[in-house]
């Protein structure tokens, strides 16, 4: 029987496998079935971290608005001070809070003043 000279699709699929997994180490560049290992285990973690990332974010958001407000102790808690967010109604997100409480914290300072004045005239 003849040797049959295949085509190229099949080889410029493997080689798109190899360039998304391409590191130097052993068989994870080299064979395509451990590259395709390689792949799904990629996509599966970044899938995954991608949530993580978003919920890391917002536990450090949490974390720098508590201290800063227990450092100056300007008002109890964090959960005092977004209480009092919500009975304002002054949506801010934590991500703009937590930029307010590192870049200038007299903001939130000025902030929770608010609600001591909209407290005593309530």
């Amino acid at each position: 029987m003849t040797r049959v000279s295949r085509g190229y699709i099949a080889r410029r699929r493997r080689n798109k496998t190899h360039l998304f997994a391409s590191t130097p180490r052993g068989a994870h560049s080299k064979i395509t079935r451990t590259t395709n290992q390689q792949k799904t285990k990629a996509l599966v973690y970044s899938h995954r971290d991608r949530g993580r990332q978003k919920r890391d974010f917002r536990r450090l958001w949490i974390t720098r608005i508590n201290a800063a407000a227990r450092e100056n102790s300007v008002f109890c808690s964090y959960c005092v001070f977004i209480h009092n967010l919500y009975k304002k109604e002054l949506l801010l997100n934590r991500k703009i809070l937590a930029q307010i409480a590192i870049s200038n914290k007299n903001w939130l300072y000025i902030i929770d003043n608010l609600f001591i004045k909209y407290k005593l005239s309530t």
